[in-house]
This record gives C-alpha cells, structure tokens and sequence, in this order.
C-alpha cells in the first residue's frame, strides 16, 4: 500500500475560514495541486461563489481564495492509501498535520468546513481532542469528489455557499 503525504496549507495572515480535506487524490498529488481532479467540483464550486474562473491558472485561483479569505489545508499529514478514495485509508497509518501551530499562525480562523465525512470524522478523531482554548465553528460539507455523484454540482453548490462570509 503506497505511502502518501499531503500538501501545506493555502493560507495568509487574513484567512478566516479553513476549508479541510482528508488527503489529496492521485490526481492531485501528481499535479501538486489541490483538487485537481478534472471531475471534482472545489474549483467550479469556489469560482462561482467568488466570482472567479475555474479554469485560471493555480496560483491565480489560489490568489482569489486568499483573497477571499479561505484557507485550504487536509486533515492528514500522511497515510498509507491504495488510489484516491477516502475508504481506502488505512487509519493505522494516519499522522494528522499540527493544528496547534496552524491555529497560533491563524488565530482569525474560527469556521471551519469539512469537505466530506472522512475530514470531519478525522479531524473529530484525532485532532479536536488535543485542540485547547478554541472556538471553532465546525460544519460538514458535502464532499466534492467525483466519487461523490449522488448530488448535482448545482445542489454541492448550494450547500458550500455556508463558506461565503456576509458582507
């Protein structure tokens, strides 16, 4: 079973909202890039709830959602995983990535949104238990992979825009 690390986190000093995955898909660790499975609905998603193009380069999209003040992390520092699917992530294996440290560099960050069930139940699992003197708003949102195809991209859409700050 290979052996997989993730990515650092996409975050300035202004984030205010933390986006968390379980672990980047092949695709994604091959491009070295977040959510860059041609098929998973993150970008679309954050192109139309922050008025951007999908289809920009990956810095300028990272640029809007900095500017958006969303940060993009994973749960998991790395694991043992055969392929991409979050079900074939061998808990043994889990090392998770240092909240502490990410929560002292970003103390404005205070929601934080799961993209699936295996980034919440993770982060629940292994990281909350060892978070002191947060308050963190933690909201499980509906996975954007395409292994996820029971909702339309426009009904992912809907449930992600709980991400937009109001203005």
């Amino acid at each position: 079973m290979p052996f997989v690390n993730s990515f650092a986190p996409l975050a300035d000093q202004n984030a205010r909202t933390l986006v968390l995955g379980s672990m980047p898909g092949e695709a994604s660790l091959q491009a070295g890039e977040y959510y860059a499975h041609t098929r998973n609905a993150f970008w679309p998603i954050m192109g139309q709830l922050f008025g951007f193009e999908p289809s920009l380069l990956y810095a300028e999209r990272v640029r809007c959602l900095m500017r958006a003040r969303v940060a993009v992390w994973d749960v998991l520092a790395s694991c043992h995983r055969n392929g991409s699917l979050d079900s074939e992530i061998d808990d043994a294996s889990v090392s998770v990535n240092d909240f502490d440290q990410f929560f002292r560099q970003h103390p404005q960050i205070r929601s934080v949104f799961f993209n699936g069930t295996k980034a919440e139940n993770s982060f629940r699992k292994w990281v909350l238990p060892k978070l002191s003197g947060l308050t963190l708003e933690l909201t499980r949102l509906p996975s954007t992979s395409p292994a996820n195809a029971s909702l339309s991209l426009e009904k992912k859409r809907r449930a992600w825009e709980a991400i937009v700050e109001p203005t």
